[in-house]
């Protein structure tokens, strides 16, 4: 196998935004949130916002999902418009789904971390040592990258993705490094060489942020996203029985609230983007969540507020649009990770 190596500067590609603090009153938030409706009414527009969202974002939303779902609902849609309140990867791929539609990113500083880590220049130097190998792209990726791909997948379906390639091809996994790891585990696959990118916020979830939670609650559920900087560790310490094995699980965003939803247990240590504590708190007002990393907070997706929102619907700004050529080849990857959904 070739050695993969973190391209020089890679954190250097991306500034973090400071993030905007908001001192909306309950009042405020209900005027704006009806605003975002009338308009979105206006434009025949969908809101779509990620998980990750701030809360009053995500009750304005007409979908509240995880990457998969939101294309899915983006694919399925006939509004004229989509406001995709995430970052610049998810509106892409809806824009390549749907080239005729307006696709709205409020606020064009919502970039991803994890998708800076590779250009589709570096992908074709990898590709170029392993010509034969199956290329699976996380969709946390630029649309330019996904065009070099045979396949795309998310968090939720990537075991899947992989299962469906053939157990005698090599698969080049980009560029998240800790989910290549779970896919490894979950699939079986010693052929699986990861590019070592990662999500800033997911690497701070550690191990030994792990082990105090469940020193504090013994008996909870743990949950983590199979981006965390703990994946590798805490999989090793569910097989040897370190962690309780019948209690930790390794979920997309979605499948985490799947989850919780089917559990009989009343309270879960949750190791992901603390977004999503609005949706659990929500959906499960029974149960108790507490956070692996109190601090797990992605300053790209806290980029859109709901003035931006309302800016956007009203300009019809800015528009994502991804070039003719990227977008067909691209969406072949996408396509069939939607047929593996």
């Amino acid at each position: 196998m070739p050695e993969v190596t973190v391209p020089e500067g890679f954190e250097g590609r991306y500034s973090l935004p400071l993030i905007e603090h908001v001192e909306d009153s309950a009042e405020q938030i209900r005027r704006k949130q009806e605003r975002v409706r009338a308009l979105c009414a206006e434009r025949n527009a969908i809101l779509l916002a990620h998980h990750y969202q701030r809360p009053e974002v995500q009750e304005v939303a007409d979908a509240v999902a995880d990457s998969l779902k939101l294309s899915q609902a983006a694919a399925k849609t006939s509004a004229n418009v989509i406001v995709f309140c995430g970052v610049h990867f998810m509106a892409e791929t809806a824009a390549i789904l749907l080239p005729d539609k307006i696709v709205l990113l409020p606020d064009l500083r919502a970039g991803c971390s994890l998708a800076a880590s590779i250009t589709p220049e570096e992908l074709r130097k990898w590709k170029a040592k392993l010509p034969d190998a199956v290329v699976v792209s996380y969709i946390n990726t630029s649309a330019a990258v996904k065009a070099e791909s045979d396949y795309c997948c998310t968090s939720a379906n990537a075991a899947k993705v992989v299962r469906a390639i053939p157990a005698d091809r090599t698969i080049l996994f980009l560029p998240d490094k800790f989910l290549a790891e779970v896919v490894a585990r979950q699939t079986g696959r010693n052929n699986i060489v990861a590019y070592p990118g990662y999500c800033h916020v997911h690497k701070t979830i550690r191990p030994e942020q792990v082990v105090e939670i469940m020193d504090q609650h013994p008996d909870i559920e743990l949950l983590l996203h199979p981006e965390c900087g703990c994946v590798s560790s805490c999989m090793s310490k569910a097989l040897d029985g370190t962690l309780p094995q019948d209690r930790t699980f390794f979920l997309s965003t979605e499948g985490m609230l799947r989850h919780i939803g089917e559990s009989s247990a009343a309270e879960f240590a949750v190791g992901t983007e603390l977004g999503i504590m609005h949706q659990l708190n929500k959906k499960y007002p029974e149960k108790t969540f507490h956070p692996v990393n109190p601090n797990a907070i992605c300053a790209f997706m806290k980029t859109i507020t709901l003035d931006k929102v309302i800016r956007s619907l009203e300009t019809l700004t800015p528009q994502i649009t991804v070039p003719t050529e990227i977008a067909h080849k691209a969406k072949r990857a996408i396509d069939r990770m939607l047929e593996l959904a």
